[in-house]
């Protein structure tokens, strides 16, 4: 492997991991306000069990002549009830607003997923181009190398050729000075 590979690989590894954990913070931010609707929730339906708890007692309450109840008894029993349907209706607002806000983040999740789909589509697109071109690179390359290695023959050749050519005329030279 060539180094300007291995140099893609790491490049296309880091974008991968950095999608990943921007997606991770935005997961974390968002459950992080889904958990607080849901502490918000879950504080209203505390607050109508212990409503609901002083309104059992107020039913217990009497205070009356005889051990009856008194008008006094029976509207702070009201009361409570009131108390106790205003909580429903927060915890009926509330709860809405909890399952608007799952719904919102399924849809939220779904765009991500979708557009993390894109990106990695497009990453293996870019990697394939990368190989193919690599591919493309590496033959012609060794189409060059090849090229090289028969001119360098030929170099050669012509090199011993001119080399004899001149052995030859040298000693027929000093045949001929000889003579």
């Amino acid at each position: 492997m060539r180094p300007y590979q291995f140099n893609c690989i790491y490049i296309v590894l880091f974008f991968l991991l950095s999608c990943v954990s921007f997606s991770f913070a935005q997961e974390t931010s968002d459950t992080t306000g889904y958990e607080n609707q849901r502490q918000k929730v879950n504080k209203l339906l505390t607050e109508r069990s212990q409503r609901f708890g002083q309104f059992n007692e107020s039913l217990q309450k009497r205070t009356g002549i005889f051990g009856l109840k008194t008008k006094k008894d029976m509207q702070s029993s009201i009361d409570i009830l009131k108390q106790i349907v205003l909580t429903d209706n927060d915890i009926f607002q509330e709860t809405k607003a909890l399952l608007d806000y799952k719904d919102f983040e399924k849809s939220q999740i779904a765009e991500r997923a979708s557009e993390f789909d894109g990106r990695i589509n497009g990453y293996i697109r870019t990697i394939s181009k990368l190989q193919r071109e690599h591919e493309r690179m590496t033959n012609e390359i060794n189409a060059l190398e090849k090229a090289n290695h028969f001119y360098q023959g030929l170099v050669i050749f012509f090199g011993l050729v001119i080399l004899g050519a001149g052995v030859f005329f040298v000693m027929k030279r000093q045949k001929l000075t000889k003579a």
